[in-house]
């Protein structure tokens, strides 16, 4: 038997997905995919977005929830 639980892990991740949608919906990440870095060409036939900054942002964003979490489960 695994000492991982998948239920309260799911109950975690849907509340944490909530809270997300509600700071996204109320317009708490207004700044996300205009920070500096992030590449946004827009001409009148054509529009061309890069989001090289933000998707960094997220990228370090998940590498340390997911350390963070390995730690605790202790593997």
């Amino acid at each position: 038997m695994s000492p991982f639980s998948p239920g309260p892990f799911l109950v975690g991740l849907g509340v944490a997905l909530i809270l997300l949608g509600l700071l996204v919906w109320s317009g708490g990440l207004h700044w996300f995919g205009r920070l500096p870095g992030d590449i946004r060409i827009e001409r009148e036939s054509v529009r061309v977005y890069v989001p090289l900054v933000s998707m960094l942002l997220v990228s370090v964003t998940l590498s340390v929830v997911l350390y963070v979490i390995r730690r605790l489960l202790g593997r």
